[in-house]
């Protein structure tokens, strides 16, 4: 029998999110301050900026065994292909050295049509891991990044104590469901999670499921989290909710850069444009999903001519952030700006193509990451460290 230890799962042994929240079952991280979470009507983002993406429970340990004991909330779409179970990986001085799941839950049923939800109850579970290499490691749990995950104990045979500050930099960065991961198949997978990997940084992700839509609560939680790089990847959601027109998008972008750089003046900013989507190059929004084949894909509704009267494709949306960002750095050194297509696309699109012709799979995920550390962390790039 393993004499096991209980550790209480709090801000002390969390990194990623913004706020934990108690609740009945536990802790819930959450990836928007509660002050941001007040400020929105929308179930589906309460929904994304709960699940996280990102997130991990980390501790530095003697154990060769650890518990979690967690509550997930699944996510079902009637009428798509079932969403594979949440991945639990586990990261031992920065590799990857197991993973698993986590069987029962709630089951939270979403109606891609209406965005009505439905939420049935279901039973906690534990994520297991034996095996861990004997001596003192830096050990991270990385949570599902497409379920929403209470924590309720995490349970050792020998003691943790919180990770020591390793020295390495904060990166914050904000952007879509390809950010959030969406079809990626594990946490540690997620373009953002290779990126932060690659460039020896630690990772804050608000990527946000269908919400990159310039919200003023964004801006304020990235102008009030403390970090050393932040970036935001715009666009993709903008086209495909038609939420905005040309008139309102530029005004809207200078205001949430504004909004940045009030707290953050000097940070190096890093405006990244979509990756390549050809259904959504030339024809604009909305976007809806289409379950004619055998597996779930999504198509644009608008016609490529309403371009004219104002209405955004991701080729506008990348004409005027180029030009936006050109026009600030004049007056601000420390802002970037990177084309979505040198991290993805024609080429890349032939090789690996978009399975929903939306979101990138796990392949399409690890050449992203890839490519964004190799512009943004390189001697040269934006996040390069002898900028800051």
């Amino acid at each position: 029998m393993t004499d096991w230890i209980t550790t209480p799962v709090d801000a002390r042994v969390l990194r990623g999110a913004l706020d934990v929240e108690a609740t009945e079952h536990g802790v819930l991280p959450h990836r928007l301050p509660a002050r941001a979470r007040r400020q929105f009507p929308d179930g589906y983002l309460a929904m994304v900026e709960a699940q996280p993406s990102g997130v991990r429970v980390a501790f530095r340990t003697g154990a060769t065994a650890v518990e979690l004991d967690v509550l997930p909330t699944k996510t079902v779409y009637p009428g798509a292909p079932a969403t594979p179970e949440g991945l639990y990986d586990l990261v031992v001085d920065g590799r990857l050295t197991g993973r698993t799941t986590v069987t029962g839950g709630n089951v939270r049923t979403v109606d891609m049509t209406t965005g009505s939800m439905e939420t049935t109850p279901g039973p906690p579970g534990t994520a297991r891991f034996s095996g861990l290499p004997a001596g003192a490691k830096d050990v991270e749990i990385w949570l599902p990044h497409r379920e929403t995950v209470e924590l309720r104990a995490l349970r050792t045979d020998a003691p943790v104590e919180p990770l020591p500050d390793r020295g390495r930099r904060v990166w914050l960065h904000h952007g879509s469901s390809i950010s959030h991961g969406s079809n990626a198949a594990g946490p540690t997978e997620i373009w953002p999670a290779v990126a932060a990997a690659r460039g020896g940084v630690e990772l804050v992700n608000l990527g946000l499921g269908g919400n990159a839509l310039l919200d003023p609560f964004v801006a304020r939680a990235l102008r009030d989290t403390p970090a050393d790089l932040i970036s935001i990847k715009i666009g993709i959601n903008l086209v495909n909710t038609d939420l905005m027109r040309l008139r309102a998008f530029v005004p809207a972008v200078h205001g949430f850069l504004d909004t940045i750089r009030e707290g953050r003046p000097e940070v190096p900013l890093l405006v990244v444009s979509p990756i390549l989507c050809p259904i959504q190059e030339d024809t604009p929004g909305p976007l809806a999903p289409d379950f004619s084949g055998r597996q779930l894909s999504f198509r644009a509704l608008g016609d490529p001519a309403e371009r004219a009267l104002g209405k955004l494709t991701l080729n506008v949306i990348r004409e005027e952030l180029a030009r936006i960002t050109a026009q600030r750095a004049a007056e601000d050194p420390n802002l970037h700006y990177l084309d979505g297509r040198t991290l993805y696309g024609e080429a890349d699109f032939a090789e690996l193509p978009l399975p929903d012709a939306l979101h990138p799979d796990t392949a399409a995920h690890r050449r992203i990451g890839e490519r964004f550390a190799e512009h943004a962390f390189h001697a040269k790039g934006a996040f390069a460290a002898d900028n800051d």
